[in-house]
């Protein structure tokens, strides 16, 4: 089914507001839900909304959290999102890179003690309004297997970058350091389809195609699927996110990171607290005139535009442009949503008492 923008907004509006989330804050994580539908990347969208509403249930989210910087330089801070919805804690942190890069040029946000904090280009193309380039990372649940590894230590752990152009979109690029993230099995079990091969392998190492392969025990694959096809890079690039999120900020880090799932409790043990993102905003003109850089921005995407396809091909994309045209579909024509997704909310309004 098809919904209206306004319809899916007033409808997560209220759901936080019902579990105690000031308006303000409910607003932000609200347009922070949307933009994922929007844009196409549904798995960090409205249909994520039941899983906050239940870790909220079982104590693990604060929906009042005190968000603040515990520790700063010039140009560097550390913010404490004291349990909040990493909905809220992030849009804060951004907040607070832009605000240190007008003053020294760059900063930078590493977070502790947050939650899940839907899509990563969302928090990075806030810095775009400013001139800047905004960088998003966040750590994640362990359900990543590195190189080599039976284990999963890593998450699907993203990264965004976003860069401003003068007349062309901007610059958004925004992926999981996995060959695919975690959302995406989950629409293929709505679906009851299998996976790419590539994407997970089973409880003993081996490849499989089961889109359930996680649940019975499996592991996601990091970037490359195998080490024939560079999978030894994305595990890397998943790495780096969880040092730069975490151990530089005090988050939980690895294995410890707790699960975003409420009927798995995390580990008893952990290393850090919640879960850690790292936020960077770099203001253009600190390294050449801002109208000369988004030019040449300009001259780069339309030369990549300019490229000649690969046959079957239509045109050469530049990131951002699939979800970019999308979201201007989706606004005109409605989100569509899947049964099982229809099903969950509808059945998450009645036990609180807001109509889906």
């Amino acid at each position: 089914m098809t919904y209206s923008y306004d319809q899916l907004r007033e409808f997560t509006f209220s759901m936080l507001t019902k579990i105690g989330c000031p308006e303000s804050d409910a607003k932000t994580a609200t347009d922070v839900l949307l933009s994922a539908d929007l844009r196409g990347v549904d798995s960090h969208g409205v249909a994520r909304l039941s899983g906050y509403v239940r870790l909220w249930e079982k104590g693990r989210i604060n929906a009042t959290p005190n968000v603040k910087v515990v520790h700063e330089t010039p140009s560097t801070a550390v913010v404490d999102g004291d349990g909040g919805l990493g909905l809220v804690v992030a849009p804060f942190a951004m907040k607070v890179a832009i605000e240190k890069a007008k003053i020294a040029g760059t900063g930078w946000v590493s977070v502790k003690n947050s939650n899940h904090y839907g899509i990563a280009g969302y928090h990075a193309m806030q810095a775009l309004e400013h001139d800047m380039i905004g960088i998003s990372l966040t750590n994640a649940s362990p359900l990543v297997a590195p190189t080599f590894s039976q284990e999963r230590l890593l998450g699907t752990n993203p990264i965004s970058v976003a860069i401003p152009a003068k007349n062309q979109p901007a610059f958004v690029a925004d992926m999981a350091t996995t060959t695919a993230a975690n959302g995406k099995l989950e629409i293929l079990q709505r679906k009851g389809m299998d996976t790419p091969t590539g994407w997970v392998q089973d409880k003993d190492g081996n490849p499989t195609t089961s889109a359930t392969g996680v649940k019975e025990g499996g592991a996601l694959l990091p970037l490359g699927g195998d080490r024939e096809h560079g999978s030894h890079k994305g595990y890397a690039l998943g790495s780096i996110v969880d040092i730069f999120s975490a151990v530089l900020s005090g988050a939980n880090y690895g294995p410890w990171v707790p699960p975003f799932v409420a009927f798995l409790d995390p580990d008893p043990n952990p290393v850090g607290e919640g879960i850690g993102h790292f936020f960077g905003a770099m203001r253009v003109d600190a390294f050449r005139p801002a109208d000369e850089f988004k030019a040449h921005m300009d001259n780069w995407i339309s030369r990549f535009r300019e490229a000649k396809p690969t046959p079957g091909n239509e045109k050469v994309l530049i990131p951002g442009d699939p979800e970019r045209e999308l979201e201007t579909i989706r606004m005109k024509e409605g989100i569509p949503l899947l049964d099982p997704v229809v099903k969950d909310l509808t059945e998450l309004g009645e036990r609180f008492g807001v109509k889906f």
